[in-house]
């Protein structure tokens, strides 16, 4: 059984990050006495794709990756969340079921909306609506993107692109080069889109040629500039 715990809405230094920021303090007090809150194992499945969906999770705190199940059958990583993220939202506004699983990457601590309190708020709230349409529009952005790179970059590029994008999502160790974020080879070989073999050989590549620095299962960025170019990202 999850640990349970309350976390006020109030006190929330994530909500500040999340869609909830400028929610005003009737809808905010309504909110926290109707929410539930839980602490998630690492490894712990919080939604499951195809199920049907009772309200929203809020990223209190802690690291999760989303998922959908290719046709064949094999897990692909498509968004990793962090503090102040929502998931499930999609589901929950489109009546529909869930289109990917969420599962904690750490111990992680959640909060969940029932449906009708969010679409409430969402309906007398158009802050928190236009919120929502700049989350759809990003996501859409960033889904375009993907399918454009799996199609024109090659696997070594997709994989410094990731490993950018894992320290952009959970920042650096106090190291200020360990990415702060333990992740096994098949999860990065997910996020990639490509086989976990694959991946290990070219994050030893990556270490000799000193782009970064493998340390157990801990990835430091030693040269980020050098990472940039080869995962042809320009500003």
């Amino acid at each position: 059984m999850n640990q349970t715990q309350h976390i006020s809405c109030i006190q929330c230094n994530s909500r500040f990050k999340s869609i909830f920021n400028e929610v005003g303090s009737i809808d905010l007090e309504l909110m926290d006495s109707l929410k539930s809150c839980q602490i998630i194992k690492k490894g712990q499945t919080i939604f499951e794709e195809g199920n049907y969906p009772h309200g929203l999770y809020c990223v209190n705190n802690g690291k999760i990756k989303v998922t959908q199940t290719g046709i064949d059958g094999k897990e692909h990583i498509v968004h990793l969340s962090k503090d102040g993220d929502v998931m499930g939202y999609r589901a929950v506004l489109s009546g529909d079921k869930y289109s990917c699983s969420a599962v904690a990457l750490e111990q992680s601590s959640i909060c969940f909306i029932p449906t009708k309190v969010f679409i409430s708020m969402v309906e007398k709230d158009p802050k928190l609506a236009f919120k929502i349409i700049h989350l759809f529009s990003d996501e859409l952005k960033t889904a375009e993107r993907k399918i454009t790179d799996i199609a024109q970059k090659s696997v070594k590029e997709r994989l410094a692109q990731g490993l950018l994008l894992l320290k952009e999502s959970y920042g650096l160790e106090s190291d200020n080069s360990t990415i702060n974020i333990l992740m096994t080879r098949e999860d990065i070989a997910n996020m990639v889109g490509t086989a976990r073999e694959t991946v290990i050989r070219l994050l030893f590549e990556l270490d000799r040629e000193g782009t970064i620095g493998l340390v157990g299962k801990k990835i430091k960025i030693l040269d980020q500039n050098k990472l940039l170019r080869l995962a042809n990202i320009f500003d």
